[in-house]
């Protein structure tokens, strides 16, 4: 069937030009209520009279019907399953765990330097790199080096955390991010040295540096080959990767961890404090090098002055000396008081300062919460003269 569109114009009706055409309908104006059918009226009594009970009813419903609220918090806790449990150096003192969503999905994005926060199943919260793939969000990994006169973290973590048992975590969060050259580094290439266990934020970053076609090297260190986490992984990429072990050769100076390092170069490392202090003092006679770096332990106190901390819940007075942390002083008398990353980022050891002056030496707390009261106990300490006295 063929339809025909009329084109004398003359039998089209004009279009009104004293009419808003941009102007809103108001669904409920009687001026817009449709005229009857049979035009024997110039508004529908049965459409005005719809109209007039919704005006007056619609209203009244709001009071007593109320739209659902969105009780969903997010706090910025997730709920993964172990899925793989594996022991990844030779002493089997390091063993890694694969986290997977419960629901078979994509995790939260992350990238090369990234943590999570597990929170384990003691109450404890602990801190562990991501050292597996950014790439694949369908998992994600970590490492840990079980320490028995430690915390007691990775002791839980290796002893009670087992295939198929729920654990909640935090984050991901990075506090040592990898700039790449010529992607927001000025460096023309990369120098990644690694410390035992501190081989786990490094990992990442020399997939991608290798997965770009960037230029770089690295030295991993420990005390023996046995003692090396992902020794084999690492052996793949050839002569780029040098394994450096105590047993083999000594304890290695900062100048053998950094040789070959020039101008240009941005060095990434992680491992214990005295290496990475011995790499920070080398640097300063290379000139034009980033140094980026990330500990597994807390920083040395610099420039202290002993101190006395009162707990305000049993009133007892823990004497601060100037070479350690307030933080570890308050543990000699309570053990489980909170505490994680213990180099004033995380805010785990967060606590309220009833009296006395602080010397803040965190990044985490703004102005505003200084000035309410809060300090953090792992790197801040009394500001000298000063005692303090605290929410405990």
């Amino acid at each position: 069937m063929s339809v025909t569109v009329p084109t004398d114009e003359s039998n089209i009706p004009p279009v009104p030009t004293d009419v808003d055409m941009a102007a809103p309908m108001e669904i409920y104006d009687a001026e817009a209520t449709p005229p009857h059918l049979y035009g024997r009226f110039r508004h529908d009594p049965a459409m005005m009279f719809v109209a007039a009970v919704t005006r007056s009813w619609y209203p009244l419903l709001g009071r007593f019907v109320k739209a659902p609220k969105d009780t969903h918090v997010n706090t910025g806790v997730t709920t993964v399953r172990i899925a793989e449990r594996t022991v990844v150096a030779e002493d089997e003192n390091v063993v890694s765990l694969t986290f997977v969503a419960l629901d078979g999905g994509e995790l939260p994005p992350w990238y090369p330097g990234a943590h999570l926060d597990l929170l384990l199943p003691s109450g404890r919260m602990r801190e562990y790199s991501l050292c597996g793939d950014p790439t694949d969000r369908t998992y994600y990994r970590i490492a840990v080096r079980r320490i028995p006169d430690g915390g007691g973290g990775s002791v839980e973590v290796h002893e009670a955390l087992q295939v198929g048992d729920t654990i909640s975590v935090k984050g991901p969060r990075n506090a040592f991010p990898l700039a790449l050259p010529g992607r927001g580094s000025p460096a023309q290439r990369l120098r990644f040295v690694a410390g035992g266990i501190g081989i786990t934020p490094i990992l990442p970053m020399v997939a991608a540096a290798d997965r770009l076609d960037l230029d770089w090297s690295m030295i991993y260190t420990g005390r023996s080959e046995d003692s090396l986490p992902f020794v084999e992984t690492l052996r793949s990429h050839g002569d780029r990767v040098t394994v450096r072990t105590d047993d083999n050769g000594g304890i290695p100076t900062a100048a053998e961890l950094l040789d070959g390092v020039e101008a240009g170069t941005a060095v990434y490392c992680c491992g214990p404090v005295p290496m990475l202090n011995a790499i920070r003092r080398e640097l300063t006679h290379i000139d034009d090098v980033e140094l980026h770096f990330e500990r597994f332990s807390p920083p040395p106190v610099l420039d202290g002055s002993a101190f006395a901390v009162t707990l305000e819940a049993t009133g007892r007075e823990v004497e601060v000396s100037a070479t350690e942390s307030t933080l570890a002083a308050v543990r000699r008398t309570l053990p489980s008081v909170p505490y994680s990353c213990q180099q004033g980022f995380c805010g785990t050891c967060r606590v309220r300062v009833i009296d006395g002056e602080v010397d803040h030496r965190d990044t985490l707390l703004t102005p505003s919460e200084r000035s309410a009261g809060w300090m953090l106990t792992c790197v801040s300490r009394a500001a000298a003269g000063s005692d303090l006295r605290l929410d405990i």
